[in-house]
């Protein structure tokens, strides 16, 4: 399907979901419909900022463990309000929406007419309840050039591995933006020696993956870390299952069979995240690649490298992603992010104007290779379609790209990388965040594949946590936030390194 047909039928499928949630013909039996049971288990959340507005998300759900909810089967009526304080005394905005139960009774209000780069405090209210009070704000105008900013970006926050006092941290940074880089769940039932058990069960359908985000969402450090500042999402697999890739999985090379799968994932994703109309899936298809301004101080690029990605090539060793080189890895024709996300990525890279740039994606960018009798590389990720990741690095240098920064996610580790074939003048610096809860590496074998890649300039696998990043004019300060022990239910955090990336020069420098 072409990039433009593909368009299409996204806007049609938004314009007939969103129907649904705008105000319109409100019946008596709306009107009367009761809830008796607190609704709004899974907290509040806000999303997609831009100077004049934003995503205000909540899902009514007075049994969050039930893949209805515990709601019955009709529409809700549904009221927010937006407010200059805490209190909400000072209402700029107000409205009234239906949650249905197609869309598992789940609420995507998309606020406009507010002013740029300014706090503001939501709410919602339904059947006479009222749900808890959540921080957002505007992005500055397009032209401004903002002093500064602060965002918080994390990851793989696997439920049963441990706790999230990461959050605790995160809430207490009091960020301005907050960025998820994928695996907001893990699909797989629970094993033994746990932390946390969950349902012994595997999501694969609609019913149980809407049962899995109730669990998760369910959690208060989370719902506080949704409350603090606007999301800004993006996924990774186990959003969908294991190493998932365009329409198959490592264990399902049945595309029609796996694609079904994909539609029901989808679905329960856009349901719980606060996304626009025009991210609503169509059948197995979601549009999620999109940038975002932050006046003329930043422009965040997020990239999906899952849904239309080439399939894996090579075969792969014992543990079913490493393989050894082979002529068909580096194959040009091949895309980690299919053709026309990286015409879309290039033409966004060649007309920005922002002196920040960072990439949003999934995963460790720069090669690793793995040491052994035989180098071996990673065919989940950027390395099983290296042609890919230097066509990027080629377009920063040929567009003049200002400051780009990658951020990522997905292996668990904190890992710091100068990316470039030039370790003297890297193209950019790249930042992965760990993990909120998802275990990690031995640091003693981190130590062999930073010997064997001499551009790592800082790994650690046995810490859980977060990334903090700090812009202003003049740099770029990322900190690597890390919790004392992810194993109990709360446990401080503290810096576990530092790092700063100059305006204007390539490299990072530790501090």
């Amino acid at each position: 399907m072409t990039e433009p047909s593909r368009r299409l039928l996204l806007a049609q499928a938004a314009a007939l979901a969103g129907a649904a949630l705008l105000p319109g013909a409100w019946t008596p039996a709306l009107a009367a419909t009761r809830i008796v049971a607190y609704p709004f288990t899974l907290g509040v959340a806000s999303g997609e900022p831009t100077p004049d507005g934003m995503v205000l998300w909540t899902r009514l759900a007075p049994k969050p463990l039930d893949s209805d909810g515990g709601m019955p089967p009709a529409p809700v009526a549904v009221t927010w309000e937006v407010g200059e304080d805490r209190g909400l005394k000072r209402i700029v905005a107000r409205g009234r929406v239906r949650a249905v139960p197609e869309a598992a009774h789940s609420v995507h209000v998309e606020v406009a007419g507010l002013k740029p780069g300014r706090e503001y405090f939501y709410r919602f209210t339904a059947a006479g309840h009222a749900s808890s009070t959540g921080r957002t704000r505007t992005a500055p105008a397009l032209a401004a050039r903002p002093e500064r900013l602060r965002l918080a970006y994390g990851s793989c926050q696997k439920y049963e591995a441990g706790y999230w006092s990461a959050y605790d941290a995160l809430v207490a940074d009091a960020p301005d933006l907050v960025l998820f880089l994928g695996d907001y769940i893990y699909e797989g039932a629970t094993g033994r020696n746990v932390v946390r058990p969950h349902q012994p069960v595997e999501a694969h359908d609609l019913a149980t993956y809407r049962t899995r985000y109730g669990l998760y969402k369910s959690d208060p450090k989370l719902q506080a870390a949704h409350a603090v500042a606007p999301w800004m999402v993006i996924w990774d697999d186990h959003e969908v299952d294991n190493d998932y890739g365009l329409d198959q999985d490592r264990t399902n090379p049945d595309p029609a069979g796996f694609l079904r799968r994909r539609a029901a994932a989808y679905q329960a994703y856009y349901e719980h995240m606060p996304l626009r109309r025009t991210a609503a899936p169509v059948g197995p298809d979601m549009l999620l690649y999109r940038a975002l301004n932050w006046g003329q101080l930043a422009q965040f690029q997020f990239t999906d490298t899952r849904q239309y990605r080439n399939r894996r090539t090579c075969l792969a060793l014992e543990d079913g992603k490493s393989i050894p080189d082979c002529p068909e890895r580096t194959d040009p024709a091949r895309s980690i992010l299919g053709m026309p996300q990286e015409a879309w990525l290039m033409k966004t890279l060649a007309s920005t104007t922002a002196q920040w740039n960072l990439l949003a994606q999934q995963y460790q960018m720069g090669e690793l290779k793995r040491p052994g009798p035989e180098v071996r590389y990673s065919n989940d990720g950027w390395d099983g379609y290296p042609a890919s990741r230097q066509r990027i690095v080629d377009q920063w240098a040929k567009a003049k790209v200002s400051n780009p920064v990658v951020l990522g996610g997905d292996i668990h580790v904190f890992i710091a990388d100068e990316l470039g074939a030039d370790p003297e003048r890297p193209a950019a610096s790249a930042f992965v965040g760990g993990s909120i809860s998802s275990l990690g590496a031995v640091n003693g074998d981190l130590k062999k594949l930073a010997d064997a890649n001499p551009h790592l300039r800082f790994t650690d696998g046995e810490k859980r946590g977060y990334g903090r990043v700090d812009l202003t004019a003049k740099g770029c300060d990322v900190t690597f936030r890390a919790v004392q022990n992810a194993l109990v239910e709360s446990s401080p955090a503290f810096d576990l390194a530092k790092f700063h990336v100059e305006a204007g020069r390539t490299g990072m420098h530790t501090v």
